[in-house]
């Protein structure tokens, strides 16, 4: 039997991970994020009371919840779930405050598409760490229906969108795939009158015109021979309130995914998560690697894709990465990183340069983890060579620079290595994975405070 260690508080100081058990039992990941914000949105503009269950309790969530509240809605959380009193398509008040956005961002462009219709000023506020990503294109696409967005003199925060008094669908060409964009505009376009039609080349994550279309809206999909789509959305039809299961982030499973597979005699159930084609891109790499990875009691929810998997203990092999499959996983190269880094032979990444641009770099900081913990690595401008010889020395500190990934996916890799790795702060852990250490701990990690140092 696991002996279960007391629960670490969070707090900023060092921490470090060795000599884990082999991982057991069922590990639940928090909701995830994209479908949680998604939903809030949607019970928003739907007529009478959602609830939502598994909502993800990130803070960039939480900000969603909160503009959503200047916004008239009323949300309570209890009995285990958000309750959510929508007031119908159309039906949202002037805030009489700015709208404070999360640090993450990603619910900013859902709120920007959200407002858009309305002729009203919103301003919106924060530190949204991706808006260059995308606010240049979404701000070119809703001139087009008569809004109008007014931007800080750097191009970010704090920024006003004055929406106009008789909105346009229209018709948009994506002149790059962009998830963040085509969903503000689907948000958009079901608050006005006629159709609006988005053109994608190449697909992105579809979750908004899932949820959508689930909660009654009038969505259709109609895909082409190149790999893109055409997506349109009748507007003001009217949605229906729904209860809403949110399954299980995949990135978030990940790093239990990985844990499993490094640490010898593990055999984990990670329930209800996400396996939705467009967001398992880890999951297939892992498998190509050669990890024992099994989907189990496969169901649909919401118009998605869930299941249980099964992993255990595997020896994994290097392989090569190209540009297009590393691009669908941005978020999740960290702990790839790690699993490369057990693997038996050279992986090689490809196509990393988005990560150059993030805050921290983290493809630096990726490449530092990795050679502190005594990895074989060469970091090229936009791709990562490392050299794993199926063990790992381990012995060093990681500086997770208030990168939540970062920081989870060192410490899981020092549960295999043969000597400790110590995390230098892990202040970031809790806003990226609520319960990330209790949940790993419980299926036999361990962890340990690093006593005589600050972080």
């Amino acid at each position: 039997m696991t002996e279960i260690a007391p629960p670490i508080p969070a707090t900023s100081a060092p921490l470090a991970s060795h000599g884990a058990s082999p991982l057991t039992g069922r590990f639940t990941t928090p909701g995830d994020t994209a479908i949680s914000h998604r939903a809030l949105i949607l019970a928003a503009l739907a007529v009478g009371h959602s609830s939502i269950e598994g909502l993800s309790e990130t803070g960039d969530v939480l900000a969603t919840a909160a503009a959503l509240r200047q916004l008239g809605i009323r949300i309570e959380q209890r009995d285990g779930a958000w309750h959510v009193h929508g007031l119908g398509v159309g039906g949202l008040l002037e805030p009489q405050g700015p709208l404070e956005l999360g640090q993450a961002g990603a619910g900013a462009p859902l709120l920007m598409g959200l407002v858009a219709p309305y002729p009203f000023a919103t301003r919106f506020t924060g530190a949204s760490a991706s808006m260059g990503q995308w606010l240049p294109g979404l701000r070119e696409a809703l001139a087009r229906i008569g809004a109008t967005v007014s931007a800080a003199p750097d191009g970010g925060l704090p920024l006003t969108l004055k929406g106009p008094r008789l909105p346009l669908p229209l018709t948009h060409v994506m002149a790059a795939p962009s998830e963040a964009i085509k969903s503000a505009l689907l948000l958009a376009g079901a608050q006005i009158e006629g159709t609006t039609a988005i053109v994608e080349p190449m697909a992105t994550g579809d979750h908004t015109e899932k949820l959508l279309g689930d909660f009654g809206g009038a969505v259709s999909v109609v895909s082409d021979d190149a790999g893109g789509a055409t997506i349109g959305v009748t507007g003001l039809t009217e949605l229906q309130p729904r209860r809403v299961v949110v399954p299980g982030d995949p990135s978030a499973a990940a790093y239990g995914l990985v844990a499993a597979l490094i640490v010898p005699g593990s055999d984990l159930v990670i329930e209800n998560v996400l396996v939705n084609p467009l967001r398992t891109g880890l999951i297939d790499t892992l498998l190509e690697m050669g990890g024992d990875i099994q989907f189990l009691n496969q169901r649909e929810a919401g118009g998605e894709h869930v299941a249980d998997l099964r992993v255990r203990s595997s020896r994994l092999k290097g392989i090569r990465v190209g540009a297009a499959h590393a691009a669908a996983m941005l978020d999740d190269i960290p702990i790839l990183a790690v699993a490369a880094a057990y693997a038996q032979g050279e992986t090689v990444i490809e196509g990393l340069g988005a990560l150059r641009g993030q805050s921290p770099d983290r493809l630096a900081a990726i490449a530092a983890g990795l050679a502190a913990s005594r990895v074989t690595v060469a970091e090229g401008e936009d791709n990562l060579t490392i050299g794993g010889v199926g063990k790992v020395e381990g012995g060093g500190t990681v500086l997770s620079q208030g990168d939540g990934s970062i920081a989870m996916s060192f410490l899981v890799l020092g549960l295999a290595s043969h000597k400790r790795v110590t995390l230098d702060d892990t202040s970031a852990i809790e806003t990226s994975f609520p319960g990330f250490v209790a949940a790993l701990t419980a299926a036999g990690a361990r962890f340990e405070p690093v006593k005589g140092q600050k972080g």
